[in-house]
């Protein structure tokens, strides 16, 4: 699917690949959703990416999903309200993003499955309707924004919407294939 370069595409396909997530979820039987994953050691082993290893159940997905819409609201908002932010907080920068993503991952290790559909479904609205604020232009022109560097707020809502859905999507597949089959 081609990565959204306008308003209206990115709300479409944001919306889409969160009810696509969902209806994944949905259908496992409620007493597998809160199951640790179980890929193998031999799959594990051939991945290169971190979180194979570590997002061991949905809950570690969700709130994975929940904490990178935090980073973009906060940003947004920080950035809109005259403080000077990054994306990605201090001390971490994008070279390093992944010891974040693990300290994330620690955070939510006692936040319960349940609380974590919660939190997503709610930090999925607020980042469609800090979406809906702007315009196509304030989106996706280049440099509209100085904070936004070489890129546009749209590619980071982007990143933190469908295409991390779509990573989401993958490894619940990814789930259901080796480990509900």
């Amino acid at each position: 699917m081609p990565r959204p370069a306008i308003k209206s595409d990115l709300i479409k396909t944001a919306n889409e690949q969160f009810d696509e997530l969902w209806k994944l979820i949905d259908s496992i039987a409620e007493k597998e959703q809160e199951a640790d994953f179980n890929f193998g050691e031999d799959f594990l082993q051939k991945q290169k990416e971190a979180h194979w290893v570590r997002d061991r159940n949905l809950r570690d997905i969700l709130v994975h999903l929940y904490e990178w819409h935090q980073l973009l609201i906060n940003w947004v908002n920080f950035n809109q309200n005259g403080e000077s932010k990054s994306f990605i907080p201090k001390p971490y920068n994008f070279k390093t993003y992944g010891q974040m993503n693990i300290m994330l991952w620690e955070k939510h290790q006692t936040t319960s499955y349940e609380k974590s559909k919660t939190m997503l479904k709610e930090s999925h609205k607020k980042v469609m309707d800090l979406i809906e604020q702007f315009t196509n232009e304030k989106l996706f022109a280049k440099k509209h924004f100085a904070w936004t560097g070489t890129s546009t707020l749209g590619s980071y809502c982007v990143s933190a919407t469908s295409s991390h859905y779509d990573w989401a999507i993958k490894k619940v597949k990814k789930h259901i294939k080796l480990c509900l089959g």
